[in-house]
C-alpha cells in the first residue's frame, strides 16, 4: 500500500476522533568503524591525539521518539530498506499502542515512500520537504550518540559495533530524548 499524502495533525485528529493523536519523529543513521572524530578538553595549546579506524563495517540505527513523553523505538540494522523499515513501522505502531495513534514525521527516503511499505493502522506519516533535516527532531539525536558515546573509538568487529550502538541507545533516557527532538512546530501542531 503506497503511503497516503501527508495530513496534518488537525486532519488526523478529525479522521481520528475516538483516539488520542501523538507526533513521533523518525530517522535513520548509519554508525560505524569509520566513527566521527569529535571535540574534547585539553589543556591549552595541547594537541590530544585521537584513534581514527580504517576498516568499513556499518550499522543502521532507525529511530522514532515522541518529543512530548519521550517513548522511542528502535532498531539496528545492517543496511537500510523497505523490509527494516515496514519492521521499524510495526515496532513503533506496538510501542504507541493500539488506543493511540501516531502522527510520524520523517525524510523522504527511498524505503519512506516505497510501494511496499506496510503502514500499520495506527500511524499516519509525514513527509517533510526535501533537504530540510532541521524540521525533524530525530536528525539531532545522531549527533549526541556520535559524540557522547560512539565518537574516538575502535570496533572490533560487527558485532562490537552492534553492541556499541545498542548500549549507546539504551543509555538515552526519556527525558534526554525529549530534550534533544524538541520541536516547536510539532509542539503547537499537537
Amino acid at each position: 500500500m503506497a503511503p497516503e499524502r501527508p495530513l496534518f495533525v488537525q486532519e488526523v485528529k478529525q479522521k481520528h476522533p475516538r483516539k488520542p493523536v501523538e507526533v513521533w519523529v523518525q530517522d535513520e543513521a548509519r554508525l560505524g568503524q569509520q566513527g566521527t572524530l569529535t571535540n574534547v578538553w585539553a589543556e591549552k595549546g595541547s594537541r590530544p591525539s585521537a584513534v581514527r579506524q580504517t576498516e568499513c563495517e556499518w550499522a543502521y540505527l532507525f529511530a522514532a521518539v515522541n518529543p512530548v513523553s519521550g517513548v522511542s523505538s528502535a532498531l539496528i540494522t545492517p543496511t537500510v530498506n523497505t523490509d527494516y523499515m515496514n519492521e521499524h513501522l510495526r515496532f513503533i505502531s506496538q510501542e504507541a499502542g493500539a488506543d493511540k495513534h501516531v502522527v510520524l514525521v520523517l525524510d523522504q527516503a527511498g524505503w519512506h515512500l516505497a510501494r511496499a511499505l506496510k503502514i500499520p493502522d495506527n500511524i499516519t506519516l509525514l513527509h517533510l520537504p526535501p533537504y530540510s533535516p532541521e524540521l525533524n527532531g530525530a536528525e539531532r539525536i545522531w549527533d549526541y550518540l556520535r559524540s557522547h558515546y560512539l565518537s574516538n573509538r575502535i570496533y572490533k568487529d560487527y558485532d562490537e559495533l552492534f553492541e556499541a550502538i545498542k548500549t549507546a541507545w539504551n543509555s538515552l533516557e526519556a527525558q534526554r530524548l525529549k530534550s534533544l527532538t524538541h520541536t516547536q512546530w510539532i509542539e503547537r501542531a499537537a
